[in-house]
C-alpha cells in the first residue's frame, strides 16, 4: 500500500492509501467532500543507520553460515570514566 498526497482547495492537504498504481487524479476531500487534486511528491527514501545495517547483514549471513564460537571472548578492562571528576569519588 502506498500513501498518495492530495490537496483540497478549501481544506488543505491529506493522504489517501491505495495499492500502488491505483491512485486517481482526483479524490473526494474527507472534510468537505469536494474534489481534491493529486499532489506529486518525491519518494520517501530512508537511509538505514550504519549500526543497524551491520547487524542486519550479520543476521542474514548467520542464517546460512553460522559463526562457530570455540571459547568465550577475552574480558576487556573497564573503560575510564568519561568525566574526570568521577575519579575523585569514594570507592567501596
Amino acid at each position: 500500500m502506498v500513501a498518495y498526497a492530495y490537496r483540497c482547495g478549501d481544506c488543505g492537504p491529506f493522504d489517501v492509501t491505495r495499492p500502488m498504481g491505483e491512485a486517481a487524479a482526483e479524490e473526494d476531500c474527507p472534510e468537505c467532500g469536494g474534489p481534491a487534486r493529486r499532489v506529486f511528491t518525491g519518494p520517501s527514501f530512508a537511509r538505514t543507520p550504519r549500526a543497524l545495517a551491520r547487524a542486519l547483514a550479520a543476521q542474514e549471513k548467520s542464517a546460512h553460515e553460522p559463526e562457530v564460537v570455540t571459547r568465550a571472548p577475552a574480558a576487556r578492562p573497564p573503560a575510564p570514566p568519561a568525566d574526570p571528576r568521577h575519579a575523585r569519588l569514594p570507592r567501596p
